[in-house]
């Protein structure tokens, strides 16, 4: 065994593999660039050694920085992880020209597999079922084209190198195939540095399982059994679970002995994934997809479900050993789901969701425990999540004696996940685990698609802006002038007058309303309005020409800090909650998390000058890169062409024309990189309803009715 061994990779994984060596007895060194200098894994580590700045094409993507630190730390070998140079043949090789272990399979193996033409090739005279679709390299764009057309719409656009999804577009249309191609070798060359492409039939709800591998220098692999991978958006799971709820005992054998004949056909040693498309009405007739050289993010189950430790068997066939495991026969331990945390952001519009990366700082951070539950995470109180690197930051995996059991303790631990400071997921997870097609096990790789604008809410729920108001308030309370602060400028004693209190105190005995403006990112501003102390307030949120009565509402800071009890129109909130300084606050309940932001309208309408309030602006829907424009002022466009795209954590965002018009402002080049909201470009509307007409009028004041408002339901 390896006295000491380098972790070529960053966060959850990067800590992942790091637990393992220490359990074993083994020297771990981490590397980190200037933007993880003091991150979780640099911590967890025995040695960490700095690999260069924040761009990872500099440090972690830096082969010759990463042999330099292992020659530096005396490591012996070195474990990629997963992402980065995971299944890049030519790292496994540079390794081992540098006599260092590479714990992975060798890079014949990786090289064969990363190339999906080949590897459908090579498979399939194995003897391994594959999905029908093009064959050979080096296809031009017309001869992609004229493979779609041969196999039938709808085609599936896949990157021939690396994986994760990324550069997979689904084409219905064949006249969109063209834009498609385009946009594929785009991302794929962005994420691989290959823009090689191939094509495939798409198989409708089809369901994503893989097969567990392992396989070692003495001719000897097995297989550990399947993971469903289905619940997935824009091709990247979110949600896997083992064993799957679709397979019967004959055909779960039938896939593991094709992975074995896979993993055999290209030598493979070590930890590895067989992915197949299986459609759902037909689980027999499943098809090989690709083959993952790396361990998989989601192994985690496997582990649960067989009491393995993966990381382990990577590092002792590593370092040569047989596997001491036959083929199992028992049947898998329980169940087991893990649900993947990402910073991410949703927006809602015309009725699909966006899942944009997000930044920010980590304000506050709890971890769930219990019976059955894991965590596997890379996050701690205080980092800087930017759009550097891959959104996600931790994974959530639950165990129990069967699937509805797992399922119950996999959402009440994502319900005790507290992330506050950068949006995540995890409410949306939540909510996706209760839907009745995941709770059945009826599912398919669309679900998510099709299904995500039902189970993110439309609204921020009132007691989060009551919540948010009287925090603020209670903060104008304590900087407002003590009576010893006045005292001591007055010369008086023990005095303060009562007009510089917060709680609205004037003659006559009714306190006077205090608005105060939130917004929360995505919504509309909100005017809350607060009369009297925050310990015994009334809370009046209107809305235009709305009125709506007060409701009486008292804020209780609990013992634990970070925690605030909301007593709001009859039933108590428990809501964790986070100082975002001058920014405002972050609230958050049973995993969904709102950033309650201070407004000032004055101010936002004289930082966004005429721009920001047109009806036209484009603004970032995530901070990134726009890597590219389509547009020039002056030129005529029409409603939903594509004018930028904006790039964070390789993922492109295409920000398109709202209406036909002309482009009357371009505010950035391909390269400029901007920050969520920035306004980007404007479209002049071809007739232009006149802002003047419909400026807003100002929100009343309680007690001062304006003629034509009418009750509104407490929300």
């Amino acid at each position: 065994m390896f006295d000491t061994v380098l972790v070529a990779n960053r966060g959850e994984i990067a800590v992942r593999v790091i637990r393992t060596l220490r359990r074993m007895g083994v020297r771990s060194v981490a590397v980190f660039s200037d933007a993880d200098a003091d991150a979780a894994h640099v911590r967890e580590a025995d040695t960490a050694v700095r690999i260069g700045p924040a761009a990872a094409a500099e440090s972690y993507l830096s082969v010759p920085r990463l042999l330099a630190a292992a020659a530096r730390s005396g490591a012996q070998a070195v474990h990629p992880g997963y992402g980065f140079l995971a299944e890049n043949a030519g790292f496994a090789r540079a390794c081992d020209e540098a006599g260092l272990a590479f714990i992975g399979p060798p890079a014949s193996a990786i090289e064969l597999m990363g190339d999906k033409i080949r590897a459908k090739e090579t498979v399939r005279k194995a003897g391994v079922p594959v999905v029908p679709g093009s064959s050979g390299s080096g296809l031009t764009d017309q001869r992609l084209a004229e493979e779609a057309h041969r196999i039938g719409m709808p085609v599936l656009l896949k990157p021939s190198a690396g994986g994760g999804g990324k550069g997979m577009r689904l084409v219905r249309d064949e006249s969109l195939l063209a834009e498609e191609i385009a946009a594929a070798r785009r991302e794929a060359r962005s994420s691989f540095g290959d823009d090689t492409l191939l094509v495939e039939r798409w198989i409708d709800r089809p369901r994503h399982i893989e097969i567990q591998v392992l396989a070692d220098g003495h001719g000897q692999v097995v297989h550990l059994g399947e993971r469903e991978c289905s619940l997935q958006r824009r091709h990247q799971k979110i949600v896997e679970e083992a064993p799957s709820p679709l397979l019967d005992a004959r055909t779960r054998e039938a896939m593991g002995e094709a992975a074995v004949q896979a993993a055999r056909s290209c030598g493979y040693t070590g930890a590895g994934t067989v992915e197949f498309i299986v459609p759902g009405d037909d689980p027999s007739s499943y098809f090989f997809m690709e083959m993952n050289t790396r361990l998989q993010v989601e192994h985690p189950v496997t582990e649960l479900i067989t009491g393995l430790d993966l990381v382990e068997w990577q590092l002792r066939v590593a370092a040569g050993e047989r596997l001491a495991l036959p083929q199992p026969e028992a049947a898998p331990r329980g169940h087991a789901i893990e649900a993947r945390i990402c910073a991410e952001t949703e927006r809602v519009a015309g009725g699909r969701v966006d899942f944009l990366p997000s930044a920010g700082t980590v304000r506050l951070l709890r971890e769930p425990g219990g019976e059955g539950v894991r965590v596997d995470s890379g996050l701690t109180a205080g980092d800087e999540v930017g759009t550097s690197y891959d959104p996600m930051l931790a994974k959530v995996i639950a165990h129990g004696p069967d699937r509805p059991t797992a399922l119950r303790r996999l959402r009440a631990a994502l319900a005790d996940t507290t992330v506050l400071g950068v949006d995540t997921n995890i409410g949306f997870l939540r909510e996706l685990l209760a839907h009745p097609a995941v709770v059945s096990g009826e599912l398919d790789t669309g679900l998510v698609d099709r299904d995500a604008a039902a189970l993110v809410p439309r609204e921020v729920p009132a007691e989060i802006y009551a919540a948010a108001a009287l925090l603020r308030h209670a903060e104008l309370a304590a900087s407002a002038p003590k009576a010893e602060d006045t005292a001591s400028r007055s010369g008086a004693s023990g005095w303060a007058s009562p007009f510089s209190a917060t709680t609205g105190w004037r003659l006559g005995g009714e306190h006077a309303w205090t608005p105060h403006h939130i917004r929360v990112p995505g919504h509309d501003p909100v005017t809350v309005r607060v009369r009297g102390p925050v310990h015994g307030a009334e809370v009046l949120i209107a809305d235009g020409e709305t009125a709506v009565a007060p409701i009486p509402a008292r804020l209780v800071e609990a013992g634990t800090p970070g925690r605030a009890l909301l007593e709001w129109d009859g039933a108590t909130h428990v809501l964790t909650c986070a100082d975002d300084g001058a920014a405002g606050h972050w609230l958050g309940r049973e995993g969904r998390a709102w950033h309650t932001a201070v407004f000032d309208p004055v101010a936002a309408a004289l930082r966004g000058g005429s721009a920001a309030a047109h009806a036209g602006a484009l603004t970032a829907p995530m901070p990134g890169t726009v890597t590219v424009v389509k547009a020039a002022v002056g030129e005529a466009v029409t409603a939903g062409q594509g004018l930028l795209v904006v790039e964070a954590m390789k993922m492109e965002h295409v920000i398109a024309a709202p209406h036909d018009g002309t482009v009357t402002e371009l505010d950035v080049s391909p390269g400029s990189t901007v920050a969520m909201d920035q306004v980007l470009a404007v479209v002049t509307p071809s007739a232009d309803p006149s802002a003047e007409e419909a400026s807003e009028a100002p929100v009343p004041l309680p007690g001062h009715p304006r003629k034509g408002r009418h009750e509104k339901e407490r929300r």
